[in-house]
């Protein structure tokens, strides 16, 4: 990366071949495996690589990036995984509403995940056009996330809930099967996520190939995460919380670049101090271990393993 914190063409290139690469791998083992179910141990063993494989790469960016990159990239990831995860709450229960196979599911959280890789690398190159012509995009994007941390902070704990919209009503009175509802329904979840994810790492970096890279970790590895989403959903019951305070604080921040964007840098008499990036990093993770530790207390019989 140059000093700038713009990526070169050629980082670029060897970025996207290495996560298309992980796709068409990930691709050909489900395909492989599409008869077997993913054990625990299996899903838990993947699940570590792949975070691994995330920290080697944000900590390796302050060698051949920056400290600020590496930073940056770190925030960005924690903040994408924790909203990946959100994600995947509601995919476990599309695909559990719809009925669809175990031995399906494969296929179709891997749709899904690549549908949500393109929606995201759309928007970041659409978000990054906006951005780079009118800042005043950031009071749109504070919006989104404080409506978004609003409807968070209104959720039951533990509450996640999936309405069947009109649309795929409409096509399941067309005859359609669920594995094709439950593809369609994923694509339209994707789409939703994405409209919160980018703004939300686009408060913490303006680099797009660093929001990229974030999404990226974020997303692979979500296949096998997704069988251990049935445990998280009954033990995190408080995620949504900490995604609440997350997305208010990028929110709020979001507000304060778009002041200092159109040229006000104080509002009655108060000056607007942008968080740095390490009370960013605080904020999600404080945010996150807090909600965790709450959840444990909350009902710690939960956690304890089941006996055979």
């Amino acid at each position: 990366m140059t000093s700038s914190g713009m990526a070169s063409s050629q980082l670029w290139a060897t970025s996207l071949i290495a996560v298309f690469v992980v796709l068409i791998l990930d691709l050909a083992w489900a395909l492989i495996r599409r008869n077997k179910e993913t054990t625990l141990k299996e899903a838990a063993t993947w699940t570590v690589i792949y975070v691994s494989a995330a920290l080697v790469f944000g900590f390796s960016m302050q060698s051949w990036g920056s400290e600020q990159s590496s930073k940056e990239f770190l925030a960005g990831w924690i903040t994408e995984y924790s909203l990946s995860i959100d994600n995947l709450f509601v995919f476990l229960i599309i695909l559990t509403r719809l009925q669809i196979a175990k031995k399906q599911e494969q296929l179709v959280l891997l749709f899904g995940i690549t549908l949500a890789l393109i929606f995201r690398g759309i928007f970041i190159v659409i978000g990054a056009a906006v951005i780079e012509r009118y800042v005043a995009v950031f009071f749109l994007f504070g919006a989104i996330l404080l409506y978004t941390a609003w409807t968070l902070v209104k959720e039951e704990p533990g509450e996640n809930e999936w309405q069947e919209s009109r649309v795929i009503s409409f096509l399941r009175k067309r005859g359609f099967s669920n594995f094709a509802l439950a593809l369609i329904a994923l694509g339209m979840t994707d789409l939703i996520f994405a409209l919160d994810s980018i703004p939300a790492i686009f408060g913490l970096t303006r680099d797009p190939y660093i929001v990229f890279m974030a999404n990226a970790f974020a997303l692979m590895g979500l296949r096998q995460l997704y069988f251990l989403v049935g445990i998280l959903l009954k033990r995190l019951v408080y995620l949504s919380k900490g995604l609440s305070i997350i997305l208010g604080f990028i929110g709020f921040k979001l507000f304060i670049e778009a002041f200092h964007g159109i040229g006000i840098h104080e509002i009655a008499g108060i000056h607007l101090t942008k968080p740095s990036l390490n009370v960013s990093l605080g904020v999600i993770i404080s945010a996150l271990a807090v909600t965790t530790v709450i959840s444990l207390r909350k009902n710690p019989e939960n956690f304890q393993p089941k006996k055979d």
